[in-house]
């Protein structure tokens, strides 16, 4: 009981309650105050202050202690003289982008708010009710996360008419950010024309023509572009002999004529499929409808043989006058990995491909065309964005077809015929997607754009359109921020007024495209401090790695891994690997000299619009190259600048103590936990021995089975079934990787033939292992690689089902279902603080939807995934949610965790206790992680950039 006690006393003071610790004058920033002085969750001194704040979004301004700084004093005056913008976004809607639509509205959050812009979040749900909701919840993962509590969280309107009419009281211009139906087919904007509410972005009867493909089509056409032939389908009035006979107009086979199938006003990933023959692209269009997706259906020729683009649109024009600028357009590359790849013939770019971060996709920025292909391409999108009559911005696809590929037309005088090719465009996007890494911001900051400042462009752009609004266009409203330009130079010499921080992400284990994810937030938070100098870098892969030998555990290897310094523009990719490529590219002289060449055409092209604004201060990021060490030589200049690492490396070296060590020994300073603790997490078998202990306080561990891969593919697998469910006294089995993370590979095995396909796909080394392939219904796994040497065979736990349900499903309103025979559920909670005294913040309840384990696209991937936070008291009680705290802690102190760490268990809703799952002493920090949601549930509210610098600040005063 002895520990027990001393626990309580531990927790007591880091929630405030020890009153020895009430001191007005401890810094907020240090550990041990964060929760005893809530309203200054961040209190920082004159030279620390956020060039963001947060005051909009209802966060104290966090430079609240600023003395006898004539600078910010000025600043200060020059805020109370000026009126600030009211800003209101709007995301959700009906269509299945609505996930997709609240990381839009959360990345246009995150970069614009502060001193010019008040912002105002409102969420349209998939019944076009209208809602004004808290900036916390556009944080959320899902709409799901909030939709079934939304009547007690948020304020709810009892029409669109009456949404309209508070936003004429509450905003100056809206800023729409619903991708698909009602967000670019002409709704929204229609209602705020109608009610006279100025908006960003494309007017109604514009969006209704350029959504709809097959009326955007016809209207290419009359404009004299070359379009992809097309057949359509609408309800239910499939014409068997109609299709047949387009199909040989087009020397289509009739049964095996390969076409793609999609919704006419569905977005551009959304429900589109391929088909082969008359028959096979009847169903899949009624299928399309029978789906709800849309009633409208396109059919169209499959494109083979070419290369996909996008391209993003800015118009720099003034008032009513159009003047498009196209930016450096991207290439699309599908790649192929594996048996389960090369066997996908029909892959296109689809919604997982585009969103999910795994190694299907490259992006290529500028395309690697021929630079007169790339200039018409520009050309064409230019005057498509004016004759469509499209405003401020858009994002336009298509498609390049080198003379190779036949396509047969009605013309041949159509734009984009060029001596090298066909272009094609097919797709306009109205409401361009702005995660962090969208194609907005990857083609505006090769040209110099920073994320805050692209879309401050774009806002301000729009307020030129409404005479009412000038003022905010005229200069005085805007003040220059710090330019980002040479970052790289800046962050390797020492400089008193910043202090250092490289935020390294990578690596070459599985989770390396989720660390990338990872890395790239925290380096995008941390931008939002003016007294911080921040560099993001990249932990390559070994070469051992991409030859497929895994080189873990050479340590004298180690030193000489290579990291890569990376400029702005170069962090925004899909993967690790289109990183590098990237880096190469960069260092190589005739493609750099190719895109300096195209870099400086766009920025003189957006120059001639652009400097006859006076809010625009110039371009804010300089284009450097990559620079190149060897891991000993980054962080020997770690230490020679006195930097502080911000590891975000998941697995491997980065999470097993490795890197931790090769700090240490440079006395470098770093976030997490230390060495020894990384070492017993990353080991689950290790972790469950560590605290075997606390079962009889509460904490209890699962049974575990070690197996070699070797082993694993050598044994009959009858035998090893019977052996493993007899050993582990259970029915069906949970595998994982023994030393990876928890996002790849795992699995739930319900027979020996479910046993035998995973086996297969470790010995065949796939990259996945498609859905539904185990005997019980599941999405796609993808599997580790390289392939882990050691797996781990456990006990499946059996929780009940949590069903979360919407209008949408259920007309009664939205609601909880949740049988609770188990009496067990799953969490994830994060943990923070100092060694010893760690503090638990609010559990998530997560819940699947794609089979019995979470899936890699519910875990990361924005826009999917449910988790509940706090934990609902119709399923757990205040008072045993307050014990399950209590045992994470428990658990944290325990393994000497410090820093931060997220555990992931099973908890009993009636008493409390916890069944260990795993530890993750790197936890994902990606844009929509739980730790974000948990840290929002604090109170005050702990928004994304504060609890990243508190990381930061963890990390300075670390135990030694």
């Amino acid at each position: 009981m002895a520990s027990s006690i001393a626990y309580a006393s531990n927790l007591a003071l880091l929630r405030g309650k020890n009153h020895h610790n009430d001191d007005a004058a401890v810094s907020a920033s240090s550990p041990n105050a964060l929760f005893a002085a809530p309203r200054n969750f961040v209190r920082l001194s004159n030279n620390h202050r956020i060039r963001r704040c947060s005051r909009s979004v209802g966060v104290p301004r966090a430079a609240a202690e600023v003395v006898n700084d004539p600078i910010a004093e000025k600043e200060e005056q020059a805020v109370k003289k000026r009126r600030v913008l009211r800003v209101g976004i709007v995301c959700g809607g009906p269509s299945a982008e609505r996930g997709i639509s609240l990381n839009s509205a959360r990345s246009v959050l995150d970069n614009i708010q502060g001193e010019d812009f008040r912002v105002s979040c409102y969420y349209i749900d998939y019944n076009l009710n209208a809602y004004a909701i808290s900036s916390a919840q556009v944080y959320s993962n899902t709409p799901a996360d909030f939709d079934f509590k939304l009547e007690s969280l948020a304020q709810g309107f009892q029409s669109l008419s009456e949404f309209a009419e508070h936003l004429t009281t509450s905003v100056d211009i809206v800023f729409p950010v619903i991708h698909g139906r009602y967000g670019e087919d002409g709704g929204i904007q229609e209602l705020l024309e109608e009610y006279n509410i100025p908006f960003v972005g494309t007017g109604s009867n514009e969006c209704r023509q350029a959504f709809d493909k097959y009326d955007a089509s016809l209207e290419l056409s009359k404009q004299g572009f070359i379009t992809v032939p097309n057949f359509l389908v609408q309800g239910n009035e499939g014409n068997e002999s109609e299709l047949s006979k387009w199909f040989s107009r087009n020397q289509l086979d009739p049964y095996s004529g390969k076409v793609v199938v999609k919704p006419a006003r569905a977005g551009s990933s959304i429900g589109v499929k391929v088909a082969y023959g008359v028959l096979d692209s009847l169903t899949k269009a009624d299928e399309i409808i029978s789906e709800g997706i849309d009633d409208k259906v396109l059919i169209e020729i499959f494109l083979e043989g070419g290369s996909e683009f996008t391209a993003i649109v800015l118009d720099v024009g003034s008032g009513l006058d159009c003047h498009p600028v196209v930016l450096l357009p991207t290439e699309v590359e599908l790649q192929f990995h594996g048996s389960v790849d090369i066997t996908e013939k029909d892959a296109i770019f689809n919604y997982r491909r585009k969103y999910l971060p795994t190694q299907q996709v490259a992006y290529h920025t500028p395309p690697r065309f021929p630079i007169d292909v790339i200039e018409t391409i520009r050309e064409g999108a230019s005057l498509l964005f004016q004759r469509l009559g499209l405003r401020d911005f858009a994002r336009i696809d298509g498609w390049f077809l080198p003379n190779s590929v036949h396509m047969s037309s009605s013309s041949e005088s159509k734009f984009g015929r060029t001596e090298l090719g066909n272009i094609i465009f097919t797709d306009i996007n109205l409401i361009s997607g702005m995660e962090q890494t969208s194609f907005l911001f990857q083609q505006s900051s090769k040209v110099g754009f920073s994320h805050s400042n692209i879309l401050q462009t774009i806002i301000y752009r729009a307020c030129l359109r409404f005479p009412n609004l000038a003022s905010f266009s005229s200069g005085s409203s805007h003040l220059p921020r710090r330019s980002k330009s040479a970052q790289i130079s800046k962050a390797f010499s020492i400089n008193e007024s910043t202090r250092k921080v490289f935020v390294i992400f990578g690596g070459d284990t599985s989770e390396r495209q989720v660390s990338l994810m990872s890395g790239t937030n925290v380096w995008l938070n941390l931008q939002a401090f003016d007294d911080l100098e921040v560099t993001p870098c990249l932990l390559a892969p070994t070469s051992e790695f991409v030859s497929g030998v895994d080189s873990n555990n050479k340590e004298s290897d180690v030193s000489s891994r290579t990291v890569w310094s990376l400029p702005y523009s170069l962090v925004l990719r899909h993967t690790t690997e289109e990183v590098i490529a990237a880096c190469m590219e960069a260092i190589e002289p005739a493609r750099a000299a190719v895109t300096s060449q195209l870099r400086n055409k766009v920025i003189d092209n957006l120059m001639e619009g652009l400097t006859k604004h006076n809010w625009f201060t110039g371009f804010d990021i300089a284009d450097e190259p990559p620079r190149r060490f060897s891991l000993d030589q980054w962080i020997k200049l770690a230490k020679e600048v006195q930097a502080t690492v911000f590891i975000a490396v998941h697995g491997g070296i980065g999470e097993d103590g490795t890197l931790q060590s090769l700090l240490e020994a440079e006395r470098v300073p770093y976030t997490g936990p230390g060495v020894i603790s990384s070492k017993t997490c990353m080991d689950k078998v290790a972790t469950s021995l560590a605290l075997n202990h606390l079962a009889t306080l509460g904490v209890h561990t699962i049974n575990k089975d070690v197996w070699r891969k070797e082993d694993l593919i050598k044994m009959p697998i009858l035998g090893m079934w019977h052996d493993l469910t007899s050993k582990l006294q259970c029915e069906t089995l949970c595998i994982k990787p023994a030393r990876d993370g928890c996002s790849t590979g795992v699995a739930r095995l319900c027979c020996a033939k479910d046993l035998e396909v995973y086996v297969k796909a470790l010995d065949d080394c796939l990259l996945r292992i498609p859905s539904n392939s185990l005997s019980k219904a599941h999405g796609m796994i993808e599997m580790p690689n390289p392939p882990p040497d050691q797996l781990i065979f456990e006990p499946f736990i059996e929780t009940d089902e949590i069903i979360v349900s919407s209008k949408s499903m259920n007309e009664n309103g939205h609601h909880l279902m949740w049988k609770g025979h188990s009496r067990w559920v799953e969490i994830t909670v994060g943990v923070i603080g100092k060694r010893g005294s760690m503090h638990s913040l609010s559990p998530s309840i997560t819940v699947k939807e794609t089979g019995d384990i979470l899936s890699l696209e519910e875990k990361f991937q924005g826009g999917t995934g449910i988790n509940l936070t706090p934990p609902p008291l119709s399923i757990i009680s205040k008072e045993a949610l307050e014990r399950c705290k209590e045992y994470i802690e428990l658990i944290a102190n325990t393994l000497q965790l410090e820093g931060f760490s997220r555990i992931d268990a099973f908890v009993n809703v009636d008493s409390g206790e916890v069944l260990i799952i795993e530890v993750n002493t790197v936890p994902g920090m990606t844009p929509s992680t739980v730790l974000i949601h948990q840290a929002l549930s604090e109170q005050p509210p702990v928004f994304p950039h504060q609890f990243f610098r508190m990381l930061l600040d963890l990390a300075s005063e670390r135990s030694t």
